[in-house]
């Protein structure tokens, strides 16, 4: 009988034990799951607008870009021939072909200084004769018709 309590009580005491264990186990997993979660902070919504489009090229802007690509097929033209086609294309897009044309050769304090004032004709010639595109345009001045009244240039 002695045997018999003994291993009564070990039996009874080891599932107990797994009893307690399945419990213990089971308690943790329902805490999880009846915890709730926390709140996610609260997102302010910013609506993204797109960027503004860039601004379109003011009529003095594509009036330089032009010039500036007839510039340089000027000077980089294989032949006179090419090149005089070039310039008489050019010259279309000034009011005459007497529109002064200053070339900056040194400016201090806002004072410039100014190289002997051209013509865009004799500009263009210089171009034709140098091969060598050695000046940017610093400022243009349009007239009510859209064509370039004034030039004035600057070494790059």
């Amino acid at each position: 009988m002695k045997q018999k309590l003994i291993s009564f009580s070990l039996n009874r005491s080891l599932m107990i034990a797994v009893v307690a264990m399945l419990a213990m186990g089971a308690c943790k997993s329902k805490k999880k799951a009846v915890q709730p979660e926390p709140e996610p902070a609260p997102v302010e919504r910013v609506e993204e607008t797109p960027p503004p489009a860039p601004p379109a090229p003011s009529a003095e802007e594509v009036a330089v870009e032009k010039l500036e690509s007839a510039f340089s097929t000027v000077a980089a033209a294989s032949s006179p021939a090419m090149a005089n086609q070039s310039i008489e294309q050019t010259l279309a897009m000034f009011s005459n072909q007497d529109t002064p044309v200053l070339i900056v050769i040194h400016e201090e304090n806002g004072i410039k200084d100014y190289d002997e004032p051209t013509t865009i004709r004799r500009y263009l010639e210089y171009l034709k004769d140098t091969k060598k595109n050695l000046n940017f345009i610093s400022d243009i001045r349009l007239d009510a018709n859209g064509k370039v009244s004034e030039l004035e240039l600057r070494r790059k």
